[in-house]
């Protein structure tokens, strides 16, 4: 009997070992994405799920960090006036060059709808703008859906996340582990993406997208 319990108990052992160890390097990553000065880019893209993910990605783009944005995943009971108010931008300038994409439920939703995105204005630099703790699974979703687009993060840290010693404050734990494990299926569809050939895509446009005019189109309320 004690064969077979030692038996499970190291079947059993190997799996939770390979889990505290992915989260041990997931943590790590999560830690080395610190509010920077970010690179130029084509264009700003911000995955929502907080006000101070909306707020940053509108400072580095009225700071002149790309030539469009788009803030994905915006709640519906969020209006555009809304978010004028928050950007602090000349209206002329909001209306030109923020798009508001209202369709994404989730970071799958966000690629998607990033990827709608560029199929008309054909940027091939973006920054990504979210959560530190969001960043590596939306880094993994957006480079599934958008093969060839050179993705510079750019994180904001979450009031719950201490990053000074977060390990000591069970909130932050809890934030982080929960994102982990949300992390792994996103993993594997990155792993399936890499072994299975996609199906074909629609070819972007040109690197550069178009010249921008009132007479483009805007994906406002996507």
């Amino acid at each position: 009997m004690s064969r077979v319990l030692i038996r499970l108990a190291v079947w059993a052992g190997g799996p939770i070992l390979a889990f505290l160890a992915g989260f041990a390097v997931f943590s790590v990553a999560v830690m080395n994405y610190e509010p920077h000065a970010p690179a130029h880019g084509d264009a700003v893209v911000v995955l929502t799920g907080g006000e101070l993910r909306v707020r940053g990605g509108l400072k580095l783009f009225a700071d002149g960090a790309g030539r469009r944005i788009l803030i994905s995943g915006v709640n519906r009971a969020t209006s555009k006036d809304d978010l004028r108010r928050l950007s602090g931008l000349a209206p002329n300038l909001f209306e030109c060059c923020v798009d508001v994409g209202y369709s994404a439920l989730d970071t799958v939703g966000n690629a998607t709808e990033t990827r709608t995105w560029l199929e008309t204005w054909g940027f091939r630099r973006l920054i990504v703008v979210t959560s530190n703790y969001h960043m590596p699974r939306s880094l993994m979703e957006l480079g599934r859906a958008l093969p060839g687009v050179e993705l510079v993060p750019h994180a904001v840290i979450s009031r719950n996340y201490q990053s000074d010693e977060w390990w000591r404050h069970p909130g932050a734990i809890k934030l982080v582990l929960r994102e982990y494990v949300k992390f792994l299926p996103a993993a594997g569809r990155w792993m399936a993406g890499r072994l299975i050939p996609p199906a074909p895509k629609p070819t972007l446009p040109a690197p550069g997208g178009p010249e921008l005019s009132s007479s483009r189109p805007r994906l406002t309320g996507l």
